[in-house]
């Protein structure tokens, strides 16, 4: 009975040690793999978009800085999974300098949408990446954007927004319900 004891607590030991979530290249459809499986940037795809960019936009100075984040959780309601993914955080200033909106610095919780800018998809055939935007202050602007990296220093912009709609239940009066990113098509921003 002793030995039997020993042999299924080494055999437990040894499937905690192996047992690790599953990698999958970053293309990978979420919807096909396991919970708690990792969708990896093997190939270094988001690299190429990684750094601080600048563009004006109707007398707006908007800076984007994109790094990378490995190992992301990502929680939809029947799936929860690890991705990397490109983070975008920014600052907009108007014509005087003042600053209009600034993400930079935000310190963002593991499941937060608002103010939050993170890719969904990217398609490197295309030198395309696919991102979700959580919208400003009471979820106005949420919606995708489109970066297509043009050359190793140049990405075009286009910023969808879903929903522009504000329920005054849900959100206080007074409340900054402006949307600063520029809602454009191929705005060119110039990496710095």
């Amino acid at each position: 009975m002793k030995n039997l004891k020993k042999i299924l607590l080494v055999g437990f030991i040894i499937s905690l040690i192996s047992c690790k979530a599953q990698e999958y290249p970053l293309n990978t459809d979420f919807r096909n793999i396991p919970n708690y499986s990792y969708l990896k940037d093997t190939n270094n795809e988001l690299n190429p978009y990684i750094g601080t960019y600048n563009s004006n936009f109707n007398g707006n100075q908007i800076t984007l800085y994109i790094t990378k984040e490995s190992h992301k959780l990502i929680d939809y309601v029947d799936q929860k999974f690890y991705r990397d993914v490109l983070s975008i955080r920014f600052i907009v200033k108007n014509s005087s300098q003042t600053v209009l909106q600034d993400t930079k610095n935000m310190n963002f919780q593991s499941n937060q949408i608002q103010h939050t800018i993170y890719s969904t998809m990217i398609n490197p055939y295309y030198n395309l990446v696919m991102l979700s935007y959580g919208g400003t202050n009471c979820g106005v602007g949420w919606g995708s954007i489109r970066l297509k990296k043009l050359n190793p220093t140049q990405i075009s912009w286009e910023y969808i927004p879903n929903s522009t709609i504000i329920d005054s239940n849900k959100c206080p009066s007074g409340t900054d319900i402006n949307i600063y990113l520029p809602e454009a098509k191929d705005l060119i921003f110039t990496k710095q």
